[in-house]
C-alpha cells in the first residue's frame, strides 16, 4: 500500500453556525491539504466527528470528498464502530468511487476480549471490497488491541494492510514491527511521536493538527522517512506547543478553532463537544504568532 506511505490527516468536518455541514469550507479545506503537501486524506475518521453525523450525512462527506479531490491523492473512508454487525453492513456497502482503503477504529466502550476484537475485525476483513487499517486508540476506547491481536489478523488477512496504532506504548510499536509480515504498515496515530515512530520504521502519520498545519506535519514525515531527522527534529519541536493545545480541550475543538484563524471554516462542534475557551484561545493565538 504505497498510497499510505508519508502523511496523511484525518479530515476535520467543517459546520456552519446552525450546525449543518459546511461543504464550501470543506472543500477549501481539502484543497488547503493537498496544496500544502499531504500525501493522503481520512474522509470521516473520528476526528470527523462521525459519531454525531447521520448515514445521509456520512455519505454525502464521502462523496463530495471523493469528488474535490477527483484522483490528485489517494483517499481512505473511516468506518467504525462498537456494533460489528452494523459496522460490516456499512463495509459491505459502501460504494463511492476514488477511495483505496477503509481506516477502522477497534471498539470502544464494549471493552471486548483480544478473541472479540480479532472477531470484529475478522468479520469486517471477511465483508470488504477495500484493504483495511486497523486503527487501535485504547485512551478512547476503553481497550488496547494487543501486538499479538494485530500480528494474527496483519498474517491471516491479506486485505488487512496496516495498523494505525495510538496507544503511545514503544513496546508495543517494537513488537508489531518486529513480528509483522511484510509489507503491512505501521502508521502513527498521534502526532507528537510520528518522528520517533518512523526512526523506528513506521510508514508515516494520520494527523489531526495537520489539518491545521499540512506543510510542517508533510515536510517532517518526509524529512524523518528520508533519513534527515536533524531537519525533522526543527518540525517536530516546532509543533509540540500547538499539538498540545490542539488536544487541551476535546478534537477537533482545538484545531477547528485554529482552521477558523486561518478563514476555514468555524469552530462549531456538534455537541457533547463544544467550542474551547477564551483562555485557550488566547493561547493558541499567541503560539499561532510564532508560526
Amino acid at each position: 500500500m504505497n498510497e499510505l506511505q508519508g502523511a496523511g490527516v484525518a479530515l476535520v468536518t467543517p459546520f456552519n453556525t446552525d450546525g449543518s455541514i459546511d461543504f464550501e469550507s470543506l472543500g477549501n479545506l481539502i484543497d488547503f491539504q493537498i496544496n500544502e503537501g499531504m500525501n493522503y486524506l481520512v474522509s470521516l475518521g473520528t476526528t470527523g466527528e462521525t459519531a454525531t453525523l447521520s448515514t445521509d450525512e456520512k455519505k454525502q462527506v464521502w462523496k463530495f470528498t471523493s469528488e474535490k479531490v477527483n484522483g490528485r491523492i489517494p483517499l481512505v473512508a473511516g468506518i467504525g464502530g462498537n456494533n460489528t454487525i452494523e459496522v460490516v453492513d456499512q463495509v459491505k456497502n459502501f460504494d463511492i468511487p476514488g477511495y483505496c482503503a477503509i481506516l477502522s477504529v477497534s471498539p470502544y466502550y464494549n471493552k471486548p476480549t483480544q478473541e472479540g476484537i480479532y472477531q470484529h475485525y475478522k468479520a469486517i476483513a471477511t465483508a470488504s471490497a477495500l484493504p483495511i487499517i486497523l486503527y487501535n486508540v485504547p485512551g478512547r476506547t476503553g481497550s488496547n488491541m494487543s501486538p499479538a491481536t494485530t500480528i494474527r489478523l496483519a498474517k491471516e488477512f491479506n486485505n488487512i494492510v496496516a495498523t494505525k496504532e495510538a496507544s503511545g506504548s514503544f513496546a508495543q510499536f517494537n513488537e508489531i514491527l518486529r513480528d509483522k509480515p511484510e509489507g503491512f504498515l505501521l502508521i502513527s496515530g498521534d502526532d507528537p511521536v510520528t518522528l520517533p515512530m518512523i526512526a523506528i520504521g513506521a510508514a508515516g502519520i494520520i494527523s489531526v493538527v495537520g489539518n491545521a498545519y499540512p506543510k510542517e506535519v508533510s515536510t517532517l514525515t518526509k524529512l524523518a522517512l528520508e533519513g534527515n531527522y536533524q531537519e525533522a527534529r526543527n518540525y517536530h519541536n516546532r509543533l509540540l506547543a500547538i499539538t498540545d493545545m490542539c488536544f487541551a480541550e476535546g478534537n477537533p475543538c482545538g484545531v477547528k478553532y485554529i482552521l477558523q484563524q486561518k478563514g476555514i471554516g468555524t469552530d462549531y462542534v456538534r455537541l457533547p463537544l463544544v467550542p474551547i475557551g477564551t483562555s485557550l484561545q488566547e493561547k493558541i493565538k499567541a503560539e499561532m504568532q510564532n508560526f
